[in-house]
C-alpha cells in the first residue's frame, strides 16, 4: 500500500457524490418563475450550485427584489423536497468511499446544502457511518469562503497540506485554494471543467471510476 498523502478528504455533495444537478436546476428555474422573476437559463442556474441557498438564488434571479427572497427560498425548497427521492448516488460512489475508509482516511462533506437537507440525505441506510464530519452552508460561511474547510481541519487536527477537497464546481476549487488545500475536480457535475484550470486542481476526473483510480494511486 502506498503511503497516505491526505489524512482528510472532503467531498462536495450535489454533482460530486449525488446525481442531482439537473433536478436542482429545474427547481431553481421553477422557484424564480413562481415569484415572477425572469427564468434563468440552465447554464445560469447550474453555475450557482454549491453556494448557500439564498446567495445562489440571488445570483440566479437578479431581477427579483430582496424582499421576495424569503418567498423565493420557500418555493425552491418546495420544489426540491418534492423531488428529493428522485436523486441517487452516482454509480461507484459507495465502493469509492468504502475503499477510502479502509485506508483510514477521515471523510467529510463540505456542501452548500442546508443542515436539514444533508442530514435527511445521510439517513439513507447505505450512507450511515460513512462520513466522520460535515459542514453546511447554513451553519458556517458559504463557498468559496474557506471557513468550511478550516473548521473541518480544526475538528480533525489536520493541516492544509494533508487535506484534499473534491468537487464539481469552481466554488469548490476556489474554496480549496482559499484554505491552502489541494483539490480534485470532477467534470460530470454542475460546472464546465474548462474553468477549473486556474485553480490548479491535482486532477480532473471525468467519471467516478477515474476518481476512484486516481485516489487509489495518489491519495
Amino acid at each position: 500500500m502506498r503511503p497516505r498523502q491526505f489524512d482528510l478528504i472532503a467531498f462536495d455533495w450535489d454533482g460530486t457524490l449525488f446525481d442531482s444537478t439537473a433536478i436542482i436546476v429545474r427547481c431553481i428555474q421553477a422557484a424564480v418563475r413562481d415569484v415572477g422573476g425572469r427564468e434563468p437559463t440552465a447554464e445560469q442556474a447550474s453555475w450557482v450550485i454549491g453556494m448557500g441557498l439564498m446567495q445562489a438564488l440571488a445570483h440566479a434571479a437578479p431581477d427579483v427584489p430582496p424582499e421576495h427572497y424569503p418567498r423565493l427560498g420557500e418555493r425552491y425548497r418546495h420544489h426540491y423536497w418534492a423531488h428529493q427521492h428522485d436523486i441517487s448516488l452516482f454509480d461507484g460512489v459507495l465502493p469509492l468511499l468504502d475503499e477510502l475508509r479502509d485506508r483510514h482516511h477521515w471523510l467529510a462533506v463540505a456542501t452548500g446544502k442546508s443542515r436539514r437537507g444533508l442530514d435527511e440525505a445521510l439517513q439513507a441506510v447505505e450512507l450511515q457511518g460513512l462520513f466522520d464530519g460535515s459542514r453546511t452552508a447554513d451553519e458556517t460561511a458559504g463557498k468559496p469562503h474557506p471557513l468550511m474547510l478550516q473548521e473541518l481541519m480544526r475538528e480533525f487536527g489536520v493541516d492544509p497540506a494533508r487535506t484534499l477537497m473534491i468537487g464539481d464546481t469552481t466554488h469548490d476549487l476556489q474554496m480549496a485554494v482559499n484554505a491552502g488545500c489541494a483539490s480534485v475536480g470532477v467534470s460530470y457535475g454542475a460546472h464546465d471543467p474548462a474553468g477549473f484550470a486556474e485553480f490548479q486542481p491535482r486532477f480532473v476526473a471525468h467519471s467516478v471510476a477515474e476518481l476512484r483510480r486516481w485516489l487509489a494511486e495518489h491519495a
